[in-house]
């Protein structure tokens, strides 16, 4: 699986090629259009620039960022991931996170908005709090292990495992773990 800020920095390099023009000079010219809502910045720069929707959806993020001051660091994101009636999860989270950070010097923590992807060549974790009471533990095995707590899923992992106590990470999940760790490489 391709590095998506990888893959969104390419993007950029081929609009600047294309255009002639750099985030910040879109960023001047959607400030001075008075622009600040999304859809509109897209359509704008679709409509006066002849940007493709992708890439016009793009820009549009980045100038947003631009215009708020830049993206929000990482551990601003972690921190908003776990807090309020989620901070009980945290130890459950930094659990994981040693274990998959422990699986190689290779591995590459990705914090996003949502969640926290773990990457070699691909991803082959992806922890989540989508509800106060549980951690979501998404792995990319090659095969579903025999067991009640692992269930198939699609998107982007192949397998996720509910983990609501850190009593649940036993050797059966580290073992998980480092099977999607092998995989991706």
């Amino acid at each position: 699986m391709p590095d998506p800020a990888a893959q969104a920095e390419t993007q950029l390099k081929n609009i600047e090629a294309s255009t002639g023009k750099t985030v910040a000079e879109f960023t001047a010219l959607i400030t001075k259009a008075g622009l600040e809502k999304h859809g509109k910045i897209v359509a704008h720069l679709k409509a006066e620039h002849g940007l493709t929707h992708g890439n016009a959806n793009l820009i549009a993020h980045k100038v947003r960022e631009a215009m708020a001051g830049g993206p929000p660091p990482e551990t601003d994101l972690l921190a908003a991931q776990y807090e309020g009636p989620k901070a009980a999860l945290r130890p459950i989270f930094k659990r994981l996170a040693e274990l998959a950070e422990d699986q190689g010097s290779d591995v590459e923590r990705v914090v996003q908005k949502t969640g926290v992807s773990f990457r070699r060549k691909k991803q082959f974790a992806l922890v989540q709090a989508p509800s106060a009471k549980r951690i979501q533990l998404g792995l990319n095995l090659p095969a579903t292990p025999d067991s009640e707590r692992v269930k198939e899923t699609t998107g982007m992992c192949s397998h996720r495992v509910d983990i609501t106590d850190l009593d649940q990470i036993d050797p059966d999940l580290e073992g998980w773990i480092n099977a999607s760790y092998e995989a991706a490489g």
